[in-house]
């Protein structure tokens, strides 16, 4: 199947599409499981606002949304992205927005292939997991 990018209600393009998409199969690849369909969708705040209301009952913002559809190995799902969120945190953790972006995007797919981020430990390594997929990126994309 294939990653899809895609905006709703905002003017924002993922450039690089194709590259990008190359380098997330790669990583599905990686920890030995298939890509079915996944959606990314990047969203204003007040739309990720909504959803984030809507099926977590959670009354804040957040620069992504995991919702996983994946079945045994065949990953898949939908990802949204607030993209005034990212350019946000860019600015805090002094990244710029392209490195900060593909850390999100790579963090929704560590999500599908079923990392998680609730405890410190599992924070570590999601961390830890994005900084290799980070790696991985220079294979497909020239930052």
């Amino acid at each position: 199947m294939a990653v899809h990018f895609t905006s709703d209600g905002i003017p924002y393009v993922l450039p690089k599409k194709r590259k990008r998409s190359r380098w997330l199969m790669a990583l599905i690849e990686r920890e030995k499981k298939k890509a079915g369909s996944i959606q990314y969708v990047f969203v204003s705040r007040e739309r990720m606002l909504e959803i984030n209301r809507e099926f977590l009952q959670h009354d804040y913002d957040t620069d992504i949304l995991t919702f996983p559809y994946t079945e045994g190995e065949i990953i898949a799902g939908d990802v949204f992205i607030c993209v005034e969120v990212v350019r946000e945190n860019a600015a805090e953790y002094n990244q710029t927005f392209e490195n900060e972006m593909d850390r999100v995007i790579s963090h929704g797919v560590l999500h599908l292939l079923g990392y998680d981020d609730h405890s410190e430990e599992e924070q570590i390594e999601m961390t830890r997991m994005e900084d290799r997929s980070l790696a991985l990126r220079s294979l497909f994309l020239t930052p």
